[in-house]
């Protein structure tokens, strides 16, 4: 290519923001488009980061800001449900030795970091907009897209990353017809002060809800959830959403009823489905690429989604500037490398929550975490 690639990048959420600051690094033009006027700034509670998502932020040059944000910690505990400390395991350092195995913090701060890092590089965003058509073509011997936005306007671009999502419209445009599947659990989250005492994640498994957990998210927060069996979201009013989580929470002991204490607003807890997405065909049609959830989602029951959408951020933009050409085999490279990495993930994250739903009691849960945190010490 005799000019700068221009490249338009489909959602500012993890992925999306990462591969938009790398590739602006690397001296490329890129407009990111975000459907929610406020770019997802204030949603969410908490957000575990294993050491691999560490490491692609110390890329991106905020790593300094989220140590900061947020609480490192270096240890899982398993807990009986009445609180009982049965086993303490030290968390594999994904992401080397210089960064701490986890670190928990505020989603919406995570989310802050990154947009500031995507408005220092200079791109250009233009948020409440979305692409409503997409036109691949080859005029004048480049290939390109020639993308129609909501707000009536139009632009080409020599290439298109969807980061949009597990709902991805651009992956439904392109004709990849995967879809996201329900496992069949569900999740309540909340974001309450902190007790005295909790320095790391702790996880019971079985009492009212097949899991409940909490994660340090600062010197001052946590936050917590219980995972049940998925129920038609339409027959729980919003108004009860504490009642409910209240109700599963109350019956956990140790740290829960200082926790459960704080679930009092029901415009603060979050319910969501478990889902479970991989594209294992090609994940490209032209010069239209897939990353992040887009791609691929599994439950967080490994605490991994948003470490493996910034690998494929890491990993596309490194393809994407090396001087090869954007071709097929480009892009076979990077699902080659990311299928790989992701598949292993999202079938033990899916495996430990169907051992829950199935009241497995003898599951080998730290045997299969460990194993699979420790394959992801490697580089992606």
């Amino acid at each position: 290519m005799s000019t700068a690639p221009t490249v338009l990048v489909v959602g500012g959420g993890a992925a999306g923001n990462a591969v938009t600051v790398l590739l602006r690094r690397a001296g490329l033009a890129v407009d990111l488009v975000e459907a929610k006027d406020d770019w997802n700034a204030t949603a969410g509670s908490g957000i575990t980061l294993q050491g691999n998502a560490l490491r692609v932020l110390r890329e991106l040059g905020v790593w300094e800001r989220v140590r900061a944000a947020g609480f490192p910690f270096g240890s899982v505990g398993i807990t009986a449900p009445d609180g009982t400390v049965l086993h303490v395991a030290r968390d594999v350092r994904t992401g080397g030795d210089d960064l701490p195995a986890t670190v928990g913090m505020q989603r919406p701060q995570l989310q802050r970091i990154l947009i500031d890092a995507v408005r220092d590089s200079g791109a250009r965003v233009r948020l409440g907009t979305r692409p409503v058509s997409l036109d691949q073509d080859g005029d004048g011997g480049r290939e390109g897209v020639t993308v129609r936005f909501t707000d009536g306007t139009e632009s080409r671009y020599d290439l298109v990353v969807a980061a949009d999502g597990l709902n991805s419209a651009t992956r439904a445009a392109i004709g990849i017809t995967d879809k996201p599947e329900p496992t069949g659990m569900a999740i309540w989250r909340v974001a309450t002060p902190r007790p005295e005492g909790v320095t790391r994640t702790d996880l019971a498994y079985g009492g009212p809800a097949h899991i409940a957990g909490y994660c340090p998210t600062s010197e001052t927060t946590i936050y917590a959830y219980v995972v049940e069996a998925h129920r038609d979201r339409a027959t729980i009013p919003r108004e009860s959403y504490a009642d409910e989580m209240r109700r599963l929470a109350c019956g956990y002991g140790g740290h829960w009823p200082e926790i459960t204490r704080h679930i009092t607003d029901p415009a603060q807890v979050n319910y969501t489905w478990f889902d479970r997405l991989l594209v294992e065909g090609s994940w490209h049609r032209g010069r239209v690429v897939l990353v992040g959830d887009a791609a691929h989602c599994c439950p967080p029951t490994l605490a991994q989604g948003a470490a493996l959408s910034l690998e494929d951020a890491w990993v596309l933009a490194q393809l994407l500037t090396d001087g090869r050409p954007w071709d097929d085999a480009l892009f076979a490279a990077y699902h080659e490398r990311r299928i790989r990495r992701v598949r292993p993930v999202v079938e033990a994250s899916v495996q430990l929550g169907q051992w829950q739903l199935d009241g497995v009691r003898d599951a080998d849960v730290p045997g299969l975490m460990g194993r699979t945190m420790t394959m992801l010490r490697e580089l992606p």
